[in-house]
Parts: C-alpha cells; sequence; structure tokens
C-alpha cells in the first residue's frame, strides 16, 4: 500500500482527496446488490453522519450505519436503560435479518471496534471480515487512563474537564460525572455533558482540530456521547475482563485489517498491539504520525485501503 499521507500538511489536507463521493443511502437498488458492510461508530454514543459512507467504493459495497441506541437519531438521545453490548448485538442480528443479509465485513472505530469484536466473536458465521481501528478493550486501565493519564499529555483539556468538580470528588471522576450526567436537572447535565465531549474531542488528534471540539460540544452530539460513555465505562462495557482478548479463538480465522495512529491518546497503541499479539494473522497498520481520529490523513488512507482490499479479496496480499 503507498505510504500514509503526513499530517503536517494538515492545514492543506482534504478528506475528499481519499474519501470516495458523497452518496444518498438506498433502501434498494444498486446497492442492495452490493458486498454488505456494517459501520459501527464509536464513543459509544457519537452516532453516525454521511462522511463515514465515504470509506466504502459505492459501487460495490451495500453500506448499513446504524445509531446505537441513546446515540444520533435513535430516541430518547442519551437512553442509558436496556442498554447493554449484548443487547447491541442482539439490534445488529436484527439489522442484518430485516435486511436479509447472510455475511457481513465489519468496520469499527474506537468504541465502535470494541463492539465489532463483542459481536464477531457471538456471531462468526456471520461474518465476512474486519476493519478495525484505534483499539479500545474498554478496560479498567484504559478508562483511567482516559480520565487521568491524559492529563500528562493534556493538562489543559483535563483542567477543563475537572474545574467543575469539587476536589474531593475527583479522585474519581467517572463517579463524578455519572451523578451529574444521569440528573435529572437539565442544568446539571447539560454543561456536564458538553465539558465530558469537548475533552474527548480535544484529545483526537494530532495536531488539535477546533472543529472537531466544537462538534463535540453540540447538543446533539454531547448529551449521548458523554451519557453513553460513562454508562459503558461503569459497567466495563458488560464483559468480563480480558473477553474480547480471550475469545478471539473464535474469529481468528477470518481476514482482519487493524489500523492504529502511534500517537493515539484516547486509545493508546498497547491495546491494539495486545490485539495483533493475540491474532498474529491479522493485517496490521500502525500509522507513524497520527492521533486517534479517523480522518487524519494516514488513518484515513489506510481504512480506505482496506477496504479496498477487501473489495478486490486481497486483504492479505
Amino acid at each position: 500500500m503507498p505510504p500514509p499521507a503526513s499530517n503536517t500538511n494538515m492545514k492543506n489536507f482534504s478528506p475528499d482527496s481519499i474519501l470516495f463521493p458523497p452518496i444518498e443511502p438506498y433502501a434498494s437498488g444498486m446497492l442492495a446488490n452490493g458486498e454488505p458492510v456494517l459501520f459501527l461508530h464509536g464513543g459509544p454514543g457519537s452516532g453516525t453522519n454521511p462522511n463515514q459512507r465515504r470509506f466504502f467504493d459505492p459501487a460495490h459495497y451495500r453500506i448499513v450505519l446504524f445509531d446505537q441506541r441513546g446515540a444520533g437519531r435513535s430516541r430518547p438521545l442519551g437512553e442509558h436503560r436496556n442498554n447493554t453490548t449484548q443487547l447491541l448485538i442482539e439490534d445488529i442480528e436484527r439489522i442484518r435479518t430485516l435486511l436479509g443479509i447472510e455475511r457481513w465485513l465489519v468496520f469499527g472505530g474506537s468504541w465502535g471496534s470494541t463492539l465489532a469484536l463483542a459481536y464477531g466473536q457471538a456471531h462468526a458465521e456471520r461474518c465476512l471480515g474486519f476493519v478495525l481501528r484505534g483499539i479500545f478493550f474498554c478496560s479498567k486501565q484504559e478508562v483511567d487512563w482516559f480520565l487521568n493519564g491524559m492529563r500528562w499529555f493534556y493538562p489543559d483539556a483535563h483542567d477543563r474537564l475537572t474545574a467543575d468538580i469539587p476536589e474531593e470528588e475527583r479522585d474519581d471522576l467517572l463517579q463524578a460525572y455519572a451523578k451529574r450526567l444521569f440528573s435529572g436537572d437539565p442544568a446539571i447535565y447539560k454543561p456536564a455533558s458538553r465539558t465530558w465531549s469537548e475533552y474527548e474531542g480535544s484529545t483526537l488528534f494530532l495536531i488539535p482540530d477546533a472543529a472537531s471540539v466544537a462538534q463535540f460540544g453540540a447538543d446533539e452530539v454531547s448529551l449521548g456521547l458523554a451519557r453513553m460513555e460513562v454508562h459503558y465505562m461503569l459497567h466495563q462495557a458488560f464483559m468480563e475482563e480480558n473477553q474480547l482478548i480471550r475469545d478471539v479463538e473464535r474469529i481468528r480465522h477470518l481476514p482482519c485489517v487493524i489500523v492504529q495512529g502511534r500517537y493515539d491518546m484516547v486509545c493508546p497503541p498497547q491495546t491494539a498491539f495486545r490485539l495483533h499479539s493475540a491474532w498474529p494473522e491479522a493485517r496490521f497498520h500502525l500509522v507513524p504520525d497520527a492521533g486517534h481520529a479517523a480522518f487524519e490523513p494516514g488513518t484515513l488512507r489506510a481504512l480506505v485501503d482496506a477496504t479496498e482490499q477487501f473489495r478486490r479479496k486481497r486483504a492479505f496480499d
């Protein structure tokens, strides 16, 4: 594959130079006969957007995006009750059955990689393969890094995260935010959700992106993102410790491409290395000049290359 584009030219970089053209979704027609691919968004709680269809050649793929419970167009936004990994897996199976799909390629980044692995390990017979980015297991260590460790690299963003939390609550930020986000008072949970979401938005890119911070802080994004992330972190994604590593054997026979930013602060590379160590057959791309975001040049190029390799049935050539 060609070398990843450098992030040093981010100001002049346009994703349009790599992505496929924008398309509208079809209920039937040409796309209905394409190779099915399931896109799983991150967060949990971030929801989908039309640009996410552009990782895939619309002349080949039947592209399926869905907003997970409590996220995006799912209603009510930020609903955490009856919201578990197991229920999301059931939702995916309902969608697959509804659309008459036998097997599909599964594409997920960040939390989407978590859900992709959990779904694949539960329903390996329904998967053609995987494209995974920014690997995340929702372990206690990863959650602690997100809430506390990142302050070593983003002390300014972390100061904003803790500014409205009383000193006596700062030793357990997860519980402090849970108390506020699950309050019934909009005057409490709305500003808390914006602060939490803007913290994440501030740490996504190798070179900070003000537009991303603003997008994450918007009301239509922040409540779903903040509540769902805290809900799943509190419950360790409703999985056993090391479950996703333990059960890799169930999907090792399937092709997989792992894409990981070297300087990913949200989902540090250690988790991706652990996954690749357990799944050595997977193709591993460590993007040397990227953080966490899917739309950084090197990561974007690697993801589109991966979907093209699957299109050509050459994922491991």
